[in-house]
């Protein structure tokens, strides 16, 4: 038997699809007794102390379950197993305690450790097997459900990203459509998209606004700000391409695409029959973004913080792009005077906090607008 006094024994069958059982005491003729009882149903590796079970435990082919004898010099058993239940990579594996030990409370201790079961020695072969048997087959039970559960996950995770692929595809065709009407637009879908995600990511932590600027809300902005001028496929052709300034009429006429594209994207929603998150922020910044601060605005004169907060970011990130990007009818400004018209309209126009917040990010705008400029087509 003083075989078994070396550092690991292992037994090896035919049948790869045993399961492992790791056998810890430092007493041979446990070790002994306890192999000869396992080895024709199981793979079973028997060791003679704590740090040698926790090697094997954390290595790449861990066992199944883990027989463990209390009473061991160095590293005793109870230690071992409060170790391994406190490492996320060992904490699923089911320990049997193997003991003398035999008071209430000692029994007690290595369930509150994490043990499944406690088999007393001296050891009873069939109650020995019937209890490995049975912790084998819910760890069997446990590991299909966590894979079938994994399986799952991940299927609903491809699943969920591909519906918000073609959402966000959608978006984008859907305002690339609106933005053929306009010939003069160029990068500016993609530049007051990153424009609007600047100023919501500077605000995030801004007492007036850190309770609707959560991260999800601010990935909704991003992918709905191409949608605020879907409403312009309404508008005749006379106005929308008209190389000049409107005139009265024309103008009044040309505001309606607020609300032409608010219904649309209503018309939508309610068709579908459910509430969905980024429609509602997409149709407050379709139909709010030309309100202004001091109510001066349009379609509906709304002030102050009546105006939905995503229609006040895009109010700043479309008139910057307008006033910096080149149409028909005017020269692009440069990037400074941009910036003063936009501190102009701080509390008349625009939301205050906002302007500040632009001011402290308006390189970022610069650098935005530098990188997407109509002239890279």
């Amino acid at each position: 038997m003083s075989y078994l006094m070396s550092s690991e024994i292992t037994f090896k069958f035919m049948n790869q699809k045993l399961s492992n059982i790791l056998v810890v005491d430092d007493t041979p003729d446990n070790l002994l007794l306890i192999v000869d009882v396992l080895k024709d149903f199981y793979h079973v590796r028997a060791v003679n102390s704590g740090e040698k079970a926790l090697r094997i435990a954390n290595s790449p082919q861990p066992p199944d379950l883990i027989l463990l004898d209390v009473m061991m010099p160095e590293l005793n058993g109870y230690e071992v197993c409060k170790r391994l239940k406190s490492n996320p990579g060992t904490s699923e594996i089911p320990v049997i305690f193997i003991t003398a030990l035999s008071e209430m409370e000692d029994e007690k201790h290595g369930f509150e450790l994490g043990a499944v079961d406690y088999i007393l020695k001296p050891i009873s072969s069939p109650i020995l097997l019937a209890r490995v048997k049975t912790h084998i087959h819910l760890k069997k039970y446990s590991d299909f459900l966590q894979n079938q559960n994994q399986i799952l996950e991940s299927e609903v995770e491809s699943r969920i990203q591909e519906i918000r692929n073609i959402q966000e595809v959608t978006i984008l065709a859907l305002a690339a459509l609106a933005e053929t009407r306009d010939n003069d637009t160029g990068n500016h879908l993609r530049r007051t998209q990153i424009y609007i995600k600047l100023l919501a990511t500077a605000l995030k932590d801004h007492p007036r606004f850190k309770d609707f600027l959560s991260e999800n809300n601010i990935t909704l902005l991003y992918k709905s700000a191409p949608l605020h001028d879907i409403g312009k496929v309404g508008i005749p052709d006379r106005i929308l391409l008209k190389p000049g300034r409107l005139d009265t009429d024309e103008f009044e006429i040309m505001k309606t695409h607020c609300k032409l594209g608010y219904d649309a994207l209503d018309y939508a929603e309610r068709s579908i029959g459910i509430k969905i998150d980024f429609l509602q922020i997409a149709k407050d910044i379709v139909l709010y973004h030309h309100e202004k601060w001091d109510g001066t605005g349009y379609p509906l004169g709304l002030k102050n913080d009546e105006i939905p907060i995503p229609a006040r970011l895009m109010a700043i990130a479309d008139v910057y792009d307008a006033l910096t990007a080149t149409r028909v009818y005017k020269a692009s400004f440069p990037h400074e005077d941009a910036r003063s018209i936009i501190l102009e309209g701080k509390g008349n126009h625009f939301d205050p906090d906002i302007v500040d917040a632009f001011l402290g990010i308006h390189s970022d705008f610069l650098e935005t607008s530098k990188m997407y400029s109509d002239r890279t087509y």
